[in-house]
């Protein structure tokens, strides 16, 4: 009994046995086994008085407490008194918390006092799913045990287990539909079920899958293959023809488009862990299905995929219309789906600026033009090709959203040498210490080749934002030099350039034209009437 800790924290998702594995540590505590003579035990007898009482939640030695409800320090301070007292007919008073997160800062101090030195007579078991709203200070004096998650495979196998003993006809797929629902919580998916049997016909047929679905708001699965077979096709006309017939069907359309991101999620998972092709984690339709589709996919394009379909997902939800922003995603999809991911169009320059590089001018095909691409068209070849520069890789980092990196690159970055795969720069002294190998990460993400940063101390070019302050700086001295505008601020003492703009074409300097007559000053006038 000395080694049996006088505290235990339980933590996990509701629903998965914090308040029942409780109750039976209670039981454990104070079992007296069958003849009366037995200790403290892992596998409670459930016959003696002890269980029997505690079974029948009415032994005056276990107290159970919602903190939910019970919030404050008066609370706390009647089981501070309580555990003054020995047990009246258990081995051990045992004190089960449940919620215990919802206490109060003042209750949690109150508590801690009898937490460090608590009577040898007095357990404690906190059960929460919120812990990291208890203070460190009680989960210091606690035995924790996080209790995970019940797979889909074992919460199915469970409820096929119940309505076989319920004498219910249920499809396996149903049964599958609500373990994914439970998220891996047995409470809620006895819930679930219990609403299935109520919903199911009096006749005795068979619960089916679709009507699980239906109950459960669900779209079905075979529309939400059909979807992404369509955006990978990048057929729109096929991808929003499923849509409509989803939605005719009553299908809610953002439903449609997060399980559309649960299939990228599971082909991203089929194409990166072979294993789970012979595993009996996922149903057999959706594993064989599952398969096919994922062997025509790459794990960037899947990337790419499950960002939008991200964005997507929230976009739906804050969209007047949900029909019209799922529809929208849809086509945005099927459009983007035979684009080629950034890595592979920077190698492909790269490629052709070594090819222009080493062949010259010597070729005698026609000279390299730029070929229109129809809006909304997928993009199949890169027009224009030339060779990368420092500011291509500067944007990447922009492109890609890593702020901290982009601005570092234009703030604190000079130039001494680009030769791809070669970068020689100088940093300024604010600059990160892992710049270069961040830098380098990226670029080789994107590329699929390695580069060497190199930290150079040579003068350098200057920054990307110094060399665009001194061509502005230029532009505007250029713009103030030029007679038509100082002929204007002449005429307008204390006006400034306040924005410059490109024009399509260069002006020309040259002097005010004919039609610009500035106006005599007064006392010429004055001059004139007299």
């Amino acid at each position: 009994m000395n080694r049996i800790a006088h505290a235990f924290m339980l933590t996990g998702v509701r629903g998965v046995g914090k308040t029942t594995t409780a109750r039976i540590l209670a039981r454990a505590l104070n079992c007296t086994g069958v003849d009366g003579n037995g200790g403290p035990t892992p596998d409670p007898c459930g016959v003696c008085a002890n269980c029997v009482a505690i079974l029948a939640d009415r032994h005056p030695d276990v107290v159970e407490m919602d903190a939910a409800s019970n919030t404050g320090v008066d609370d706390v301070r009647e089981i501070i008194e309580a555990t003054r007292f020995k047990p009246l007919s258990a081995r051990i008073k045992v004190f089960i918390i449940d919620e215990v997160h919802m206490l109060s800062r003042n209750a949690f101090n109150a508590l801690l006092k009898t937490l460090e030195e608590p009577p040898p007579h007095v357990k404690f078991v906190f059960a929460t799913t919120e812990i990291r709203k208890v203070p460190v200070t009680v989960l210091s004096r606690c035995q924790r045990f996080d209790l995970r998650r019940v797979a889909v495979a074992e919460l199915s196998a469970h409820f096929s287990r119940i309505a076989r003993l319920e004498n219910i006809a249920i499809a396996p797929e149903a049964l599958d539909h609500i373990a994914r629902a439970a998220d891996g919580s047995v409470r809620d998916g006895l819930s679930l079920l219990d609403q299935a049997i109520a919903r199911g016909s009096e006749d005795g047929t068979e619960i089916s899958a679709e009507m699980v679905a239906e109950m459960l708001g669900l779209s079905d699965r075979g529309y939400v293959f059909e979807l992404m077979e369509a955006v990978m096709a990048g057929d729109a006309a096929a991808a929003l023809a499923v849509t409509d017939t989803a939605h005719a069907r009553g299908a809610d359309l953002g439903v449609l488009i997060a399980d559309l991101l649960g299939l990228a999620h599971l082909l991203t998972r089929l194409k990166s862990v072979p294993a789970l092709a012979t595993s009996n984690a996922l149903p057999e339709a959706e594993r064989t299905r599952g398969l096919a589709l994922a062997a025509g996919l790459s794990i960037p394009w899947l990337g790419r995929l499950w960002q939008m379909l991200l964005k997507g997902v929230a976009e739906v939800e804050a969209a007047p219309d949900r029909r019209a922003a799922a529809e929208m995603i849809i086509i945005r999809l099927c459009h983007v789906a035979d684009m080629p991911p950034p890595g592979d169009l920077i190698k492909k320059l790269e490629q052709q600026a070594a090819q222009n590089s080493m062949g010259g001018s010597a070729g005698g095909g026609s000279p390299g033009g730029t070929r229109a691409v129809a809006n909304g068209a997928p993009m199949q070849a890169v027009a224009a090709p030339r060779a990368i520069t420092f500011q291509d890789v500067v944007a990447l980092a922009g492109a890609k959203h890593d702020v901290m990196l982009y601005a570092h690159l234009r703030q604190s970055v000079h130039l001494v040498k680009f030769a791809p795969p070669v970068i020689e720069m100088r940093l300024e002294l604010d600059a990160p210490r892992d710049m270069a190998q961040r830098l380098g990460a990226l670029l080789e993400a994107e590329t699929n080749r390695r580069w060497t940063i190199v930290i150079s101390q040579a003068a350098g070019e200057p920054t990307i934002a110094d060399g665009e302050r001194q061509a502005e700086n230029a532009a505007r001295q250029h713009a103030t030099d030029h007679p038509l505008v100082r002929a204007i601020m002449e005429a307008f003492p204390g006006a400034r350039i306040e924005k410059l703009h490109a024009a399509p074409e260069p002006i020309a300097d040259e002097a005010p034209p004919d039609w610009l007559e500035l106006a005599p000053p007064d006392d010429v006038y004055n001059e004139e009437e007299d």
